[in-house]
């Protein structure tokens, strides 16, 4: 049985199809669906699966409460037609979260902690706004794969899809060989990810490895001996840094600053020397000699310079 005990989801595939899809190509779409649901543990209790097809207008094929056997499922896939014309993704996003991940509509109840999933099949570049609406899937909680083919537009997938993005964004050159991601999907949904589960004691990040994990830290701090915890790093440690004068250490960062009598330069990190002789920055008398940062008094000639080196007899 090629299907993995994978962890229960309450799954929904966004599929476009836009006039850009030629019928062929979405039957490819249809098969790797098929594929999909045949590497899932498919159930009632397990992974419930909804399809929603797009195009101008959005289509809720099947909810996640109709099927839950994998022949019910393929028989009904079988059956979806292209809707053809634009690309409205946003409006598809937007009717997952209205129309589909609802518990009138078969998503189990928050209590279960079921993961909601969203996988975004497209060829194209979105004709309506998608930022704020995947923003706010992302808030509720759904995480987003984004899968290009061919012409699609990489920032668009990026935009709409979970971090961290390597992990769900995905780009095949044609439909043809989109299948090849089934094996991708099935290690994503297959390991028992204790990471994304929540039950590792890392810090700061957890990595997934395989059937364990390995914790990490953010930029700028280390991993601690106990290999749990994390210790912000001394960044203004020589070499480390690319301050011209003073390194200040900051909670895993740095700021560069200068000495008196200089100042910073626009790119923060070097300093130029300032002119200590403008009229208000020092206390001469009579002449003020500038340098480097620094200045001295000086008397015109005909005066001496008083022991307070500032005024002039």
């Amino acid at each position: 049985d090629s299907a993995c005990k994978n962890r229960p989801l309450d799954l929904v595939f966004i599929i476009d199809s836009s006039r850009s899809v030629r019928p062929e190509e979405f039957e490819k779409v249809k098969i790797f669906l098929s594929k999909m649901i045949d590497t899932l543990d498919v159930g009632e209790r397990t992974t419930r699966v909804a399809v929603m097809n797009y195009a101008s207008t959005v289509k809720v094929e099947f909810p996640l409460r109709t099927y839950f056997d994998k022949a019910s499922m393929k028989e009904a896939i079988s059956h979806i037609e292209p809707l053809s014309a634009g690309t409205m993704t946003g409006l598809a996003i937007q009717t997952a979260m209205d129309e589909v991940f609802t518990e009138e509509m078969g998503t189990r109840p928050a209590t279960f902690n079921i993961p909601k999933v969203v996988i975004i099949v497209t060829d194209g570049r979105p004709q309506d706004q998608v930022q704020d609406v995947a923003a706010s899937a992302r808030t509720a909680g759904i995480e987003i794969y984004a899968v290009g083919v061919d012409r699609a537009d990489m920032q668009s997938l990026r935009i709409m899809a979970s971090e961290p993005l390597d992990e769900h964004v995905f780009y095949v050159e044609t439909y043809g060989v989109i299948e090849k991601l089934t094996s991708k999907f099935r290690e994503t949904f297959c390991a028992v990810n204790v990471c994304a589960l929540g039950t590792h004691d890392c810090e700061q990040v957890c990595v997934s490895n395989g059937g364990s994990y390995l914790c990490g830290c953010y930029e700028g701090y280390t991993l601690n001996p106990d290999k749990r915890t994390c210790s912000a790093l001394d960044m203004c440690a020589p070499g480390r840094h690319e301050c011209d004068q003073l390194c200040l250490s900051n909670n895993g960062s740095y700021v560069c600053e200068c000495y008196e009598g200089y100042t910073l330069n626009p790119d923060k990190k070097t300093c130029s020397a300032m002119d200590m002789c403008v009229p208000g920055r020092h206390d001469c008398a009579q002449v003020c000699l500038s340098n480097d940062g620094s200045y001295s008094c000086d008397c015109f000639e005909g005066y001496t310079l008083n022991p307070d080196k500032k005024t002039c007899s």
